[in-house]
């Protein structure tokens, strides 16, 4: 059966106290509309749609810059969840299978859980998500009968008994298209919030005869993010999470609470990540590599064997080959390493490309920007940079060429080549002792006058 998602998205979030729409608020670098979209995409959904109110536009972007073929249609007056789903029902008018409505600030349900539910729809014609709740609160309770979801109970509502219940509702849902819509159809807002709620729904399933049932996940999944509180609450959710999974996939995290993680990382096993690094988002480590102490990665790909750290940044565009050596205090942007090269320390080099086997002394730049344009730098292979070079690009060094340390590189350097390009050096006897004594007699009447 083919599956479309729902994604409700449309809320303002005033708890949040921001200009900013609520699902566009970041976990793991990643807003958390992108989240609930990245567990739904598992399903591999027919259509995505997603519902959004409180900056429109701003929703739209984030939710096509993460799926280009999702549809974003705009509820104008914020009614209700159940209100919120009927106006993506013209967007949905030439689908013809399950809908499943998710939250766009309820952003861990996982692939598992829609798997779960989709497979209890072949059997239900309602299938609801809940959860065994720890402090059930004000959660609405879900009244079983066996494997019948016979009614949900707001807890306003409920008898001493049903407030006992610890299993609750997240409002995620399951249906057939057209019994979604036309179960919503049948709603009111004759409530205390004069809304149309979705989770009315199974009321008037149960009083149709149809069957409906509920599927159980754990607790941390239905986290809603309403707060800045919540979000530093749903951020730690997800760096627990993400950093178990890798430990279990065979990366070695020598101390996983300083380590975090971005809502795309990948690191192969046997990697061994040292305390306090960073991963923004778009970071690839390949197997077998070590990312050293008090590094920031973002935009990178490492492959096997590399040795990163510590104290290296490595920026959007760094390509780094297999056994490669980038060390302290050194920043890698838009270049290619080659294999078995080694930039161990103090240098930047950015818009290069680097050859294998090439050595970058200390201290050396590519001064890649000219205050308008940016330029590239070439360097061969089995290179020799000496330290405090500095490459002003565009230009190139060759295979197996050498620069002298401190030199000035303006012009291209041949293969197997020495360039010098430095002043020469001039040396006067005795001067250094008559200099300070003439220094230090300025700043002893300096100090005299300024008292």
């Amino acid at each position: 059966m083919s599956i479309a998602l729902v994604i409700l998205a449309a809320g303002k979030g005033t708890r949040m106290n921001s200009d900013l729409p609520k699902v566009l608020h970041q976990i793991a670098n990643a807003p958390m509309l992108v989240h609930t979209m990245q567990a739904g995409a598992a399903l591999s959904p027919e259509k995505t749609v997603v519902v959004a109110g409180h900056g429109y536009d701003a929703v739209k972007a984030a939710a096509l810059d993460y799926d280009p073929e999702a549809t974003v249609v705009l509820q104008e007056e914020q009614n209700g969840t159940g209100h919120a789903t009927r106006v993506a029902r013209d967007a949905l008018a030439d689908f013809d299978g399950d809908v499943i409505v998710l939250f766009g600030d309820t952003p861990f349900v996982t692939p598992e859980t829609l798997e779960s539910m989709a497979v209890a729809r072949e059997e239900n014609a309602v299938v609801v998500l809940g959860f065994e709740a720890a402090d059930p609160g004000k959660y609405g309770r879900l009244v079983m009968k066996g494997d019948s979801l016979e009614r949900i109970v707001e807890y306003a509502d409920a008898t001493d008994e049903e407030r006992d219940i610890t299993f609750c509702n997240s409002g995620v849902m399951l249906a057939k298209r057209d019994d979604l819509f036309d179960l919503i159809d049948a709603l009111n807002s004759d409530n205390a919030q004069g809304e149309i709620y979705l989770t009315d729904i199974v009321g008037v399933a149960r009083e149709r005869g149809m069957s409906v049932t509920a599927v159980s996940c754990d607790e941390a999944e239905t986290l809603g993010i309403n707060s800045r509180a919540h979000l530093a609450q749903a951020e730690a959710v997800f760096q627990d999470r993400a950093r178990a999974e890798l430990m279990d996939l065979g990366v070695t995290l020598q101390q996983p609470e300083t380590v975090m993680l971005s809502f795309d990382t990948v690191i192969g096993r046997d990697t061994t990540v040292e305390p306090n690094v960073y991963f923004g988002p778009g970071v690839t480590i390949e197997s077998g590599t070590r990312i050293r102490a008090f590094s920031h990665l973002e935009g990178c790909h490492i492959s096997r064997g590399a040795i990163i750290g510590p104290y290296a940044r490595l920026r959007p565009g760094a390509e780094l080959a297999e056994n490669t050596h980038v060390g302290n205090f050194v920043e890698i942007k838009n270049a290619e390493i080659g294999e078995g090269t080694k930039v161990n320390h103090l240098s930047y080099v950015g818009d290069a490309t680097v050859g294998k086997g090439t050595n970058i002394g200390a201290g050396t730049i590519t001064c890649n920007y000219d205050g308008v344009m940016k330029h590239r730098t070439e360097i061969g292979d089995n290179a020799f940079v000496g330290s405090n070079t500095m490459l002003v690009a565009p230009v190139k060094v060759g295979n197996q060429a050498m620069t002298g340390s401190g030199s000035v590189i303006t012009k291209n350097v041949p293969d197997e080549a020495l360039a010098l390009a430095r002043a020469d050096q001039v040396t006067k006897p005795g001067l250094s002792v008559k200099l300070f004594e003439i220094l230090k007699k300025k700043k002893q009447k300096r100090d005299q006058e300024s008292q």
